[in-house]
């Protein structure tokens, strides 16, 4: 078996570098053949970066994402273009637009998001997508301004309906462990109906721990538990569905493995 973990966010997992590693090793050993790093600002991303180094199994992405949109950091735009020039850095993200928390003010957030759209157009990456409570807004802005390398909807929490007309653009969506929860109706509809070479499935530890590991911290190794809910759900056994998975993840990030 093998797993893609398309979005976890190590560096809320633990702080401390010695754990960050124990963390990404013990997926490994569960399966789970890469883990794509997320970090929510630029301090965060090199510094988990740095205390991963030794761990080529991890990938990691760069972006500012809306809870950092009235601080994003002094020259971030650069930062960004010197951190996707690092070994292992495959997208640009998580970036897009929150509006349950309400970071800032709306026009504030689009500015940062679309600012990100156009920068992973000009260095040719693809986009990872943060959405909340911002669905027609994210829809009319990636249909705009997604580049040409695509993104990933990424812990989807909108209907099949909306997944529809995001299919038509360049994007994968990537469920999460909230998928598995016995109120996901319309994201279990969604994963359900969906064209399986579209699908990607993701962590997002340590939140959106699978219904299975209620009560714990979430961690990539965890990540099994949603794959068997997707197999089951879709009818797949279990090795043809992470094979897809996988290949998707691969496709999805430019990889060749």
């Amino acid at each position: 078996m093998q797993l893609f973990d398309t979005h976890a966010h190590i560096g809320l997992i633990n702080e401390d570098p010695i754990e960050q590693l124990i963390i990404v090793q013990e997926a490994k050993q569960s399966g789970v053949k890469h883990i794509v790093s997320i970090c929510n600002n630029l301090h965060d991303f090199f510094q988990v970066y740095q205390n991963l180094s030794s761990a080529p199994h991890v990938l990691h992405s760069i972006g500012v994402s809306p809870s950092e949109v009235q601080n994003p950091g002094k020259d971030w735009e650069l930062k960004i273009e010197e951190g996707t020039k690092l070994d292992r850095v495959v997208a640009i993200g998580e970036i897009g637009l929150d509006y349950y928390r309400k970071f800032g003010d709306r026009d504030s957030q689009i500015e940062l998001f679309v600012r990100q759209l156009e920068l992973a157009a000009r260095l040719d990456f693809p986009v990872i997508i943060h959405n909340r409570e911002a669905g027609a807004d994210v829809f009319d802005i990636l249909s705009e301004k997604l580049p040409p390398k695509g993104g990933i909807l990424h812990c989807y929490s909108e209907n099949w309906e909306y997944a529809k007309k995001a299919l038509d653009l360049n994007l994968f969506i990537s469920f999460a462990g909230n998928v598995t929860y016995r109120n996901a109706r319309n994201l279990q509809e969604t994963a359900k109906h969906m064209p399986i070479d579209r699908m990607l499935i993701e962590s997002e530890s340590p939140f959106m721990i699978p219904a299975f590991y209620r009560g714990k911290r979430n961690k990539p190794s965890y990540l099994h538990a949603t794959a068997e809910f997707l197999a089951e759900l879709r009818g797949l056994s279990l090795e043809e569905l992470n094979e897809q998975l996988y290949r998707n993840s691969l496709t999805v990030f430019g990889l060749s493995e």
